[in-house]
């Protein structure tokens, strides 16, 4: 297996456990917050980086229905993650503290709110429509599933996650952020820290179910050769 794919999924894997923790910005506090935002900045621009070829491709070829889904995406994650931040550098008190900037600060946490949550439910379409390639990394580590009442159990669990997800949505009011009905992001402070990360992991596994499934029938319509990113 190549490095540079292993390094790819190693910064790709980091990045979704530092989205995980920045949800939880009333958890780890406001300087924690801002130090993994500048941390996942870094991993961000690095990741684009090791996948600048996909940008070359992007007028080349033909744009099957799994291959506009999968560059719509990313074209929303960019600029999902350029708002984050844009926004987090606008509103920052101690990582970017020395910029001189000034002004714009309710703006600023409005876009933040709407890029977060958005930037969450898209990065987890993202992995979704990467899942084949993440299953085929565990695959050659761990072997193929021979055992077919396992593969039934994994599906199984897989949409039992992707059911609790659901009930997580809604009870975490995404649909309020995602359209900005409610730019305060409400947090119970009583909910046990664990049950906090198994929401948010279990939405977040909705998304890649979805994208995921959604990307194998276009893929049974027309096959999609993977470019890049």
């Amino acid at each position: 297996m190549k490095k540079s794919f292993m390094l790819k999924i190693a910064i790709d894997l980091l990045m979704t456990v530092l989205l995980l923790f920045l949800m939880a910005r009333q958890l780890t506090g406001d300087s924690a917050h801002e130090w993994l935002g500048a941390g996942m900045l870094i991993l961000w621009i690095a990741h684009h980086i090791l996948n600048r070829s996909w940008y070359s491709h992007l007028l080349k070829g033909k744009y099957t229905p799994a291959r506009i889904l999968q560059t719509v995406t990313n074209l929303a994650v960019l600029l999902s993650m350029f708002g984050l931040m844009v926004s987090g550098i606008i509103l920052s008190r101690e990582v970017f503290a020395f910029l001189p900037i000034s002004g714009g600060i309710a703006l600023a946490r409005s876009l933040h709110v709407l890029s977060a949550f958005w930037g969450f439910v898209l990065m987890a379409l993202h992995l979704g429509l990467h899942w084949n390639r993440i299953l085929g990394m565990m695959r050659k580590v761990a072997g193929p599933v021979s055992s077919k009442p396992l593969r039934i159990l994994l599906r199984i669990a897989a949409a039992l996650i992707a059911s609790y997800g659901i009930y997580a949505f809604v009870k975490n009011q995404f649909i309020s952020y995602l359209f900005l009905t409610s730019s305060f992001v409400l947090f119970d402070f009583e909910r046990p820290v664990l049950l906090f990360f198994t929401e948010y992991v279990a939405i977040m596994g909705l998304f890649v179910f979805l994208a995921h499934y959604v990307s194998r029938s276009f893929c049974k319509l027309i096959p999609y050769k993977h470019e890049g990113e």
